[in-house]
């Protein structure tokens, strides 16, 4: 029996999710977000500033950084120290372009918000998981500066929309969401969605591991994620009540 199977969860069920709110006493916005076995810290820090080439535009910025524990994983890794690798710039550029989908920047002002997502457990799915607790925690950010009356316009007309990301696969035929690191592993097609909770795609990483997959496969796989993110906006909106 495998881990999917012993937590009773079928091909199309995603992992049990939990969002933490306000875990970091200083951050404008924080979650601790937990998809099964993985668990990764969402911080979100607003700056009253803009990067250099942005400035007089009027405009705001959102953009995220992404790293790993060392003994996130089995084996300790070594930290970014000098130079990020190719894999953490790829995750850092996607969270960032997730997040300033949801965020009309022309309406924020000149300011930054900067997102951390620090994944303290991995079991698969931290970059998925990142984008997904990382929107709460703008969310929250942006209700504080709502709160400190801070914003120019109502938080209606910047905030437009939540968005998340599911990881899905096709192991023996069939599609599986959300993969944890052992199905990832070993998986036929691996896939991430990015979706917003209007269901508008964001991005669509699909990579044929072992064999190529076809517009039937991929028809399944993005009816899937559709229905797993749905699921996840819930669990979003719940978290951001509190």
């Amino acid at each position: 029996m495998n881990a999917r199977q012993a937590a009773g969860r079928t091909n199309l069920d995603i992992r049990t999710v939990s969002i933490d709110t306000n875990v970091n006493l200083y951050a404008e916005g924080s979650v601790l977000i937990r998809s099964g076995n993985t668990h990764v810290l969402c911080t979100a820090s607003v700056e009253e500033s803009v990067p250099g080439w942005m400035k007089g535009t009027g405009k705001g910025w959102i953009t995220a950084e992404y790293s790993m524990l060392p003994r996130a994983t089995h084996t300790r890794g070594k930290r970014d120290r000098e130079k990020i690798s190719g894999r953490t710039q790829e995750i850092q550029r996607l969270i960032g372009r997730a997040l300033r989908s949801m965020v009309k920047l022309e309406s924020l002002g000149e300011r930054s918000i900067l997102v951390d997502c620090d994944v303290l457990q991995a079991d698969g799915g931290t970059r998925t998981a990142s984008i997904t607790g990382a929107c709460v925690a703008v969310g929250i950010a942006l209700k504080r500066l709502e709160r400190e009356k801070k914003l120019a316009v109502p938080l209606a007309e910047i905030w437009l929309d939540t968005v998340a990301a599911v990881s899905v696969g096709i192991a023996a035929g069939e599609p599986v969401v959300d993969l944890d690191y052992s199905e990832d592993s070993t998986c036929d097609v691996d896939m991430n969605f990015v979706i917003t909770g209007k269901g508008l795609f964001v991005e669509v990483q699909g990579t044929a591991e072992r064999g190529a997959f076809s517009k039937t496969d991929l028809d399944r796989m993005t009816a899937a994620a559709q229905v797993a993110v749905e699921k996840l906006k819930k669990i979003q909106l719940r978290a951001m009540e509190q």
